[in-house]
């Protein structure tokens, strides 16, 4: 099943369970595709948005839910970060499970064995293999870093 799929059977789930915090959160996911269809549509891609740009959505999703929570947080503002906190834990279940930190240096340790990597210079190659992959599974602004230490 694809992840438009999965989405909207959630979001009728939603409505039959009147859960209003997960019905507005999957309606924003929603919102979201939407954006990147009408975008796609615009530039003459008249396909539609795949199920990896879903899996990138949902990703950035999570990461900017993260960066309010801290914000509110900082803030003083306990609830709102825990309603985003809870919203995070509701995209998250769209996503596939985040890799451990072992198991992303030995998706990192491939990836540059796989492209044949010896420098800093060979780094968009490896970084390219791993979005590739790993897409959803790992927070390349921490494997960035790694990846960079490899090399360099």
């Amino acid at each position: 099943m694809d992840m438009r799929a999965r989405i909207n059977d959630a979001l009728k789930t939603a409505m039959r369970d009147k859960d209003a915090v997960r019905l507005s959160t999957l309606r924003l996911i929603n919102a979201a595709i939407k954006d990147r269809d009408i975008a796609l549509r615009g530039s003459g891609d008249e396909g539609g948005t795949s199920d990896s740009d879903v899996m990138a959505i949902l990703g950035k999703m999570v990461k900017q839910r993260q960066e309010s929570a801290r914000a509110y947080e900082e803030g003083g503002r306990l609830e709102l970060a825990e309603k985003e906190r809870g919203e995070i834990l509701i995209i998250e279940d769209f996503l596939p499970k985040q890799l451990t930190e072992e198991e992303t240096a030995a998706a990192v340790a491939e990836a540059i064995a796989s492209v044949g990597a010896e420098s800093i210079r060979d780094m968009g190659k490896v970084m390219g293999e791993l979005k590739a992959k790993y897409t959803g599974q790992m927070d390349f602004g921490r494997v960035g870093p790694m990846v960079k230490d490899k090399l360099g």
